[in-house]
């Protein structure tokens, strides 16, 4: 069985390792990989991909950035030939960037068996790409997996035959639990001057709505300065973010191995860190602010406070079963919801439903038997 992976971006990165290494235990399964490009620099590629012990892409397409319309186009032109040449049985598409899109037209359109693994997730909010790009996804995919019960209900309600749908919960927990003896042992925090014990908080901050409009971005920005007065704020720029960044005033840029002592206060910018430096950043932070919705769950499992900067979330189980508030971008807002969280206490929850750290186990089974089934019927046609 030929089960062709596709992966572009960080968030995919981390979703297909777990899986990854769990079909290579099966000798009934040839697993390939391809990479799309679509991060295509070393931090936020290679070095994902060395934390997480994911073997050389079998093929990289090197897609490159562009618009949306661009990169969904050249993954698609790059793919369709791959795809006919190694002929797998299922391509297997993971998340909602450009590339699983891509991926999921150009197998549907050859009649490859499409599988995505979290899938129906919802905002409700169509300007965001990714919500278009979960919707067709879905709506195109013959096996569907799903990571909260959330995403059950909306693809039922939009009509996906309910035997597609699978409740096998969430691969970037089974990445984060088996990288953890690996990312407990970070040496990220001599690095940065952050003394055993140190309050701080973590902040990522990429999306388009956010940091693309002039006005927000310094909205968001003007709010976090103000919070930073309580503790500092470190903030691994993304690269799409780094010029936008650079010319915003009371922002301290640290050299990420110049191990100065970390300041009492202010936004302190460092270069983007790799996932297991991230993850243990997360892991002793007092407080998490995002826009991204893996370090919604990856926060959630920590048992971190994190307040969400959006309006919504695909992931409403982080909120009513985890650590999750979602705040929106208000500069008055975010100072409430800053200070608001400083103040409280929080009792570690109980981790979601089948966040286990076995999600990968659930889905290679299910492939197993998925394919077992169709070849049992084909030997009786």
């Amino acid at each position: 069985m030929k089960i062709l992976t596709v992966a572009g971006a960080r968030p995919n990165f981390v979703k297909i390792a777990p899986l990854m290494h769990e079909m290579r235990k099966h000798p009934s399964i040839l697993p390939m990989l391809v990479h799309t490009g679509q991060h295509y620099d070393r931090a936020m590629s290679d070095q994902f991909f060395a934390d997480l012990e994911i073997a050389p892409p079998d093929v990289n397409l090197g897609a490159g950035s562009g618009s949306h319309a661009e990169q969904t186009a050249q993954v698609m032109q790059r793919i369709e030939p791959v795809l006919a040449k190694l002929d797998p049985d299922l391509v297997l598409v993971v998340g909602d960037v450009n590339s699983t899109l891509a991926a999921t037209l150009v197998a549907a359109k050859l009649q490859i068996p499409v599988a995505h693994v979290e899938a129906g997730l919802r905002s409700f909010d169509r300007s965001m790409p990714e919500e278009i790009n979960r919707i067709v996804t879905d709506a195109l995919s013959d096996l569907l997996f799903v990571t909260e019960e959330s995403g059950r209900q909306n693809l039922m309600r939009e009509g996906i035959n309910p035997w597609k749908i699978h409740f096998v919960g969430n691969v970037m927990i089974d990445a984060l639990e088996a990288t953890r003896p690996r990312w407990e042992r970070s040496g990220i925090f001599e690095l940065l001057g952050i003394e055993h014990g140190r309050r701080y908080a973590v902040l990522t901050l990429h999306r388009p709505s956010n940091v693309d409009d002039g006005s927000t971005l310094a909205g968001v920005l003007a709010a976090l300065q103000k919070a930073a007065r309580r503790l500092p704020i470190l903030l691994p720029v993304h690269p799409r973010v780094r010029q936008k960044l650079s010319q915003a005033g009371g922002i301290v840029w640290r050299d990420a191995e110049s191990r100065e002592k970390l300041p009492d206060g202010g936004i302190v910018c460092v270069d983007p860190t790799s996932y297991l430096d991230f993850v243990a950043l997360m892991s002793r932070a007092t407080l998490v602010m995002t826009d991204s919705g893996g370090v919604q769950e990856e926060s959630t499992m920590l048992g971190i406070p994190c307040l969400t900067l959006r309006t919504t979330t695909e992931r409403p189980v982080t909120v009513t079963q985890g650590t999750n508030r979602v705040i929106g971008t208000s500069p008055a807002r975010i100072v409430e919801e800053v200070h608001a969280a400083l103040s409280r206490s929080l009792d570690r929850p109980e981790p979601p439903p089948l966040w286990d750290g076995k999600a990968s186990e659930r889905i290679v089974r299910i492939l197993l038997d998925h394919f077992q089934i169709g070849a049992a019927r084909a030997a009786v046609a």
